[in-house]
């Protein structure tokens, strides 16, 4: 079992910037593939940036791409994501993810959730 806390959100303005941070607990936390999700009011849950196992390979929604930066310490049992240039549309609620797997933008091949951290963009 694996348990993910979510932390840095909060209210910024558009074009501003926030830094999330997910801690896992488990020890073998370079064997999961690390997934941030986000969902707004009435809206599905989408995909918003996936690292792999050694945070070689990342992967991003058009939406973020070029504004959100994954990364990943290993050494911490950390995945970070860096957001840049917020926009209103960015308001959600951001959930880390771990794939046992390998890492996707889908989030039905992930094993484990946090319980989300409220992002909120105004203008």
């Amino acid at each position: 079992q694996v348990q993910l806390v979510e932390s840095g959100g909060g209210l910024v303005q558009a074009g501003g910037s926030l830094r999330l941070s997910c801690a896992a607990s488990t020890r073998t936390f370079s064997d999961y593939g690390m997934g941030w999700f986000r969902q707004a009011p009435g809206k599905e849950r989408e995909f918003v940036a996936a690292i792999s196992f050694a945070g070689i390979t990342t992967s991003y929604a058009d939406s973020v791409k070029g504004r959100f930066t994954i990364s990943r310490d290993n050494t911490k049992n950390t995945v970070y994501l860096q957001m840049n240039s917020l926009k209103p549309e960015d308001t959600a609620i951001y959930y880390c993810a771990a794939d046992s797997r390998y890492y996707s933008s889908n989030h039905n091949e992930y094993d484990y959730w946090g319980q989300g951290t409220q992002v909120t963009v105004s203008s």
